[in-house]
């Protein structure tokens, strides 16, 4: 068992986008319920099952397991509510921290958002150059709720 806990923010430039090559992700949910969700993953060729609790903060526990990708795909095609998202997710180091920059394709299309994973819940961060506006607070930025509600229906945006 693990605890997640992160924070989430908008990115405001594209400073970011020579840090890093980026790796495709596809991921669903087969279930949403009182803040439990159960998703499935893709990452490249490789297949992912987590179930996460309710957050606390900004925090939550996570049970991540590698699963065959033929599983995962049938899942995700068969098994997950759609739309399914569909993001690029850049890995970059920046001091001491590894940031995650996600951008959305499909419904989420236009949105990118940047994570980062705490070691405690009141670390200090430094935030990089082109990070923006904190969305951790903001339950539409999560990802299970942008296969539900996603970014393309949203009558008001942020501006990043």
């Amino acid at each position: 068992m693990s605890i997640e806990i992160e924070r989430k923010f908008l990115v405001k430039n594209q400073a970011w986008r020579s840090l890093a090559v980026g790796t495709p992700y596809r991921q669903g949910y087969i279930a949403n319920s009182q803040g439990r969700t159960v998703r499935v993953r893709q990452v490249g060729n490789q297949g992912y099952l987590t179930i996460k609790g309710p957050s606390q903060g900004n925090s939550r526990f996570e049970f991540e397991y590698p699963i065959p990708l033929e599983d995962a795909q049938f899942m995700l095609n068969n098994l997950c509510n759609p739309p399914l998202i569909e993001k690029q997710r850049y890995k970059i180091q920046a001091g001491e921290l590894i940031w995650e920059v996600d951008e959305f394709f499909g419904e989420n299309q236009g949105l990118i958002v940047a994570e980062v994973e705490l070691t405690e819940e009141n670390q200090i961060v430094e935030l990089p150059e082109w990070i923006g506006q904190e969305v951790s607070d903001d339950p539409r930025y999560f990802n299970v709720n942008l296969s539900t509600y996603p970014y393309s229906q949203w009558t008001e945006r942020n501006s990043m």
